[in-house]
């Protein structure tokens, strides 16, 4: 089951989210507290609102107040964006894309990436998507990408340290090595084949693919 998740943050070319939503077919649309409002922008329709509300203060005037709402306090341990993804694992979901993650609030977008590691949702894939670039996290023993060569691949470790960390297709390689937490040698990789391959032995990756950054 796939799910939608409309995040309160950037749209950030939302012609490029709209087609991309298109050619998906998702079983569940979610808006996480005022992400909600992205909906008319997307061209989707909710089946639900999860939050607090503190961001959709007239849900009539957003034209949005005929869809579910499943409320929390506003003094609650998680973020809107964590009630919704967990909502959806609830609800079924095994694949979740998040749009809107990331914006104006340094603290909320760094907090959105690394919800996709969160320990409740690790039978999830959970992608972000940034107008035509995706977001996820890649674990042991690895996966494979797809996309073209000249299409920019970064791999972040998040967490800790990474080790074992082999790649093929790609311009700058890995045997066998590590990436540490903090550095940036992972960063702007470019795929030589339409398929690059990732196999890592301990740790969490962060993958970031940029379709055509040459």
């Amino acid at each position: 089951m796939k799910a939608l998740i409309l995040v309160n943050g950037e749209l950030y070319k939302p012609h490029v989210l709209r087609s991309r939503i298109r050619a998906e077919a998702f079983d569940l649309v979610l808006g996480a507290d005022g992400g909600a409002r992205n909906a008319h922008t997307l061209n989707v329709t909710l089946d639900a609102i999860i939050g607090d509300l503190d961001s959709v203060s007239d849900l009539k005037q957003e034209g949005i107040s005929n869809t579910e709402v499943v409320s929390y306090p506003a003094e609650k341990d998680e973020t809107d964006l964590e009630l919704a993804l967990l909502y959806a694992k609830e609800r079924g979901a095994d694949q979740i894309v998040m749009v809107g993650a990331m914006g104006g609030r340094m603290e909320m977008t760094i907090a959105n990436i690394l919800l996709i590691t969160h320990a409740s949702l690790g039978s999830c894939r959970i992608e972000m998507w940034h107008g035509e670039q995706t977001g996820w996290v890649i674990k042991p023993p690895g996966e494979d990408i797809s996309g073209h060569p000249g299409d920019s691949v970064s791999l972040i470790p998040l967490g800790g340290d990474v080790s074992g960390i082999t790649t093929e297709g790609l311009k700058y390689p890995l045997k066998d090595e590590g990436l540490s937490l903090g550095s940036s040698r992972g960063i702007s990789n470019l795929m030589d084949e339409p398929m690059a391959r990732v196999r890592l032995a301990q740790g969490l990756l962060l993958a970031v693919h940029t379709p055509g950054r040459a």
